[in-house]
């Protein structure tokens, strides 16, 4: 008998445990058909650099090589499509800068090329920030999974344009090279929204990747710095933390 009511003792927190139900946050919040927010965000902004002809003969080409941290804020607008689809507009403001860095093999050829010889190594000659001050429109089209408990995955994607607030061209300071402002983007990510008791936490990370060719010719003293480059594209890595 005293065997028997030490089990049942062991197995009654057992049992409440398992009867205990988890509260959902806000349960009708994905019913709303329009609802409203603000997005903190932290970026860090890239080139896809294409060698120019230039370079591989000269054997002087440039390359990204540091990626320092921008930020971002943006203005959320998630109007609902469907029970696991919306769509959102999220106008706003970014902040970053990137590095270019020009290197020269002696006896000419790009790393990579025909003919290079891997005992040239790279020497630096010159480095170059670039910084861009955006004022962006992304539409994003939203794909949720079904809600669990109080969280949901979801997935992202859509378009984005930009145009570029900042004046880099100034031979004062060495930099030689002048982006035009206006650009569109292709935008990817994922992320999951967090249900608390007064409003909805989302994290998210998403990649965007640009179409234009944003270097635009200057005439400079340096014009070898703009020779080494065919084609600059820029690109986008945003971590974005949303409060709705």
């Amino acid at each position: 008998m005293k065997k028997v009511l030490f089990i049942l003792l062991l197995a009654l927190p057992l049992s409440a445990g398992a009867q205990r139900v988890i509260v959902r946050n806000m349960p009708e919040y994905d019913h709303r058909a329009v609802h409203f927010g603000f997005t903190l965000g932290l970026n860090t902004m890239d080139f896809r650099i294409r060698a120019s002809e230039y370079a591989v003969n000269e054997g002087f080409f440039a390359e990204v090589s540091t990626l320092t941290p921008g930020f971002n804020i943006n203005i959320v607008s998630n109007f609902r499509l469907g029970n696991h689809f919306d769509f959102r507009m999220l106008p706003g403001v970014a902040f970053g800068q990137r590095r270019i860095d020009y290197y020269i093999v002696e006896g000419g050829r790009v790393p990579g090329e025909s003919g290079w010889d891997s005992r040239n190594e790279p020497r630096l000659v010159s480095s170059q920030d670039i910084e861009s001050s955006f004022i962006e429109f992304p539409f994003i089209f939203k794909y949720k999974s079904v809600r669990i408990n109080n969280y949901r995955p979801y997935l992202v994607a859509g378009t984005s344009l930009r145009y570029d607030l900042a004046k880099n061209f100034s031979e004062e300071d060495e930099i030689y090279l002048s982006l035009k402002p206006f650009d569109v983007y292709l935008e990817t990510g994922f992320g999951i929204d967090f249900y608390l008791p007064f409003f909805k936490f989302s994290t998210e990370l998403k990649y965007a990747t640009g179409f234009l060719h944003v270097l635009e010719p200057r005439p400079s003293r340096r014009q070898r710095y703009q020779n080494a480059i065919e084609r600059l594209h820029s690109n986008l890595f945003i971590l974005s933390f949303h409060f709705e």
